[in-house]
């Protein structure tokens, strides 16, 4: 099968020569290697099927539930298998670049992907909703450990006079170290062209309900093709209008995904990300008399001077420590659950082991 040729319609969804190659690895090494495979791209899942875009068109095929690992998410590029007598199905996701994810809702130590192959990450803020900055920085690194580089959009930027507008921008750019931070106006499209000149290749649009992703979605596509919700008044919270993640091939080589507001954030395994995300605390921390200085009360602590020099405020630092604290608790979890499993196999191993020899 001519890989490299049959992939040039996937080109308008980010198919690149690094993707040809991690294909020809993937094909070379699969159980179906003699079979009739097909790289697509996920642009869409449901439960036990997705939808995909191939080099033959756009197609809903079967995800055997609990026969791929991982589990396909929006934006992977999988194999199909077309030998199947039920039709195309799955049968592998080729190796990740970039994975979004974040811990599950129902507070178990495991992580909930959100998108996968994603390049640019926008961290919409609603401009007429009160800034959380500890939001902020959450979003930020989930951002920087997806291996993504993020930009924020303070989107309804016409709603504010520009002195409030200046504040808000400041406010922000204070706290997101090393990020590009762009006023919007999806109905206006104020800044649009200035959000896009920072976006690369596939983009995710990340943020709360409400925030305006879909708006500034479909001003960034130049169509209506997101739904739309109205931001309650009382208190300034937006519903779910966006229920599912969608990938979208839009005008400048971009390939968009648009996501749910996130109402709770738990944050996974971050690792660097929490270090990119309060890099001014960490530059700062390596100037402290100890090596393991806590930032609490030691003599010579350079992040303590930092914050009575006006460097940062004494917010971000216990930010940093809480989401340190919530690290901690997740990796302990992790670490009780793969525990608890090795047990049961164990246990299941002695027990296997017993019957055969009695």
């Amino acid at each position: 099968m001519d890989i490299e040729g049959s992939a040039d319609p996937l080109a308008r969804l980010g198919w690149d020569e690094d993707w040809n190659r991690r294909w020809a690895t993937f094909h070379e090494n699969s159980a179906f290697a003699d079979g009739h495979l097909l790289p697509a791209r996920v642009v869409r899942v449901h439960r036990g099927e997705c939808d995909v875009e191939t080099p033959l068109g756009p197609q809903r095929v079967e995800t055997p539930a609990g026969h791929l690992v991982p589990e396909p998410t929006t934006g992977d590029w999988v194999g199909l298998s077309l030998d199947g007598p039920g039709g195309a199905r799955v049968v592998g996701v080729i190796p990740r670049r970039t994975v979004l994810a974040r811990a599950s809702v129902t507070g178990r130590s495991a992580e909930h992907q959100l998108a996968a192959n994603i390049d640019t990450v926008v961290v919409t803020i609603g401009a007429d909703s009160r800034i959380s900055l500890g939001r902020v920085e959450r979003f930020l690194a989930l951002a920087w450990n997806s291996g993504a580089q993020p930009v924020v959009a303070v989107t309804k930027s016409d709603l504010l006079s520009d002195d409030d507008l200046g504040e808000v921008l400041d406010l922000v750019r204070g706290d997101a170290v090393g990020v590009d931070v762009v006023a919007v106006s999806a109905t206006s499209a104020s800044g649009v062209d200035e959000l896009r000149s920072h976006l690369r290749g596939t983009v995710v649009l990340l943020g709360s309900s409400g925030a305006g992703k879909s708006t500034l979605a479909n001003a960034l596509m130049g169509q209506d093709r997101f739904v739309v919700g109205a931001v309650r008044q009382v208190d300034g919270k937006g519903r779910h209008t966006t229920v599912t993640r969608e990938l979208v091939p839009i005008d400048g080589g971009l390939v968009l995904v648009d996501t749910p507001g996130l109402r709770t954030l738990g944050l996974a395994e971050i690792g660097d990300g929490l270090d990119r995300t309060f890099a001014d605390v960490e530059d700062v921390a390596v100037d402290c008399r100890f090596s393991d200085c806590s930032h609490t009360s030691e003599p010579g602590c350079a992040v303590l001077a930092a914050i009575d020099a006006g460097v940062f405020e004494q917010r971000r630092l216990d930010s940093y420590r809480r989401l340190e604290r919530e690290q901690a608790w997740f990796a302990a979890r992790t670490d009780a659950r793969l525990a608890s499993a090795r047990r049961k196999e164990w246990k299941k191993l002695v027990k296997a082991n017993r019957t055969r020899y009695t």
